[in-house]
C-alpha cells in the first residue's frame, strides 16, 4: 500500500491504538519518523520505541503509555504541515501548544526537534504536529 503522508499515516496509528487501548503498535521505518517517535519517548507521552525486523522489513515498535486509571497520556496529535499545505515558520514566531502544555515538533536544518528546542537553538522550520 501506498501511503502519500507517512507521518500523517504514524500518528492515526498511535491515536488509533491508543483508543483501542493496545499496549504496543507497529509502524513502518523511516528516519523522520525514528526522529519523532524519539521526541515523543524523551517528553514522556511514549514508554519506549525500538527497531525490529519482521518478515526482512524495518519497524518501530512502540510501547504506549497510559495513566494509572489506564486513561491515555497523549489527550490529541495533531499534523499540522501537510503534503498539500507546508507550514513553515520562523524562530520568532514558533507556536505553542496550549500555552506550554503540549509540544509542537518541528522539522530544522539542524533535525527535528520541539518547539522549546527550536527557541533555545534559535531555528524555525517546517512545523510536523502538535501533541498534547
Amino acid at each position: 500500500m501506498v501511503v502519500t503522508d507517512p507521518i500523517a499515516d504514524l500518528l492515526t496509528r498511535i491515536r488509533n491504538a491508543l483508543t483501542a487501548r493496545h499496549d504496543t503498535v507497529t509502524v513502518p521505518t523511516s528516519k523522520m519518523k525514528k526522529a519523532i517517535v524519539d521526541i515523543l519517548v524523551s517528553e514522556g507521552y511514549l514508554k519506549s520505541a525500538e527497531i525490529v525486523e519482521i518478515d526482512g522489513h524495518s519497524n518501530i515498535s512502540i510501547t504506549l503509555k497510559y495513566g494509572p486509571k489506564y486513561e491515555k497520556v497523549i489527550t490529541n496529535l495533531k499534523r499540522i504541515s501537510k503534503p498539500g499545505l507546508r507550514v513553515y515558520c520562523g524562530c520568532e514566531d514558533l507556536p505553542t501548544v496550549l500555552g506550554g502544555l503540549g509540544i509542537a515538533i518541528i522539522s530544522t536544518s539542524k533535525g527535528v526537534m520541539t518547539d522549546k528546542q527550536a527557541r533555545n537553538q534559535r531555528v524555525g522550520g517546517e512545523v510536523l504536529a502538535y501533541v498534547w
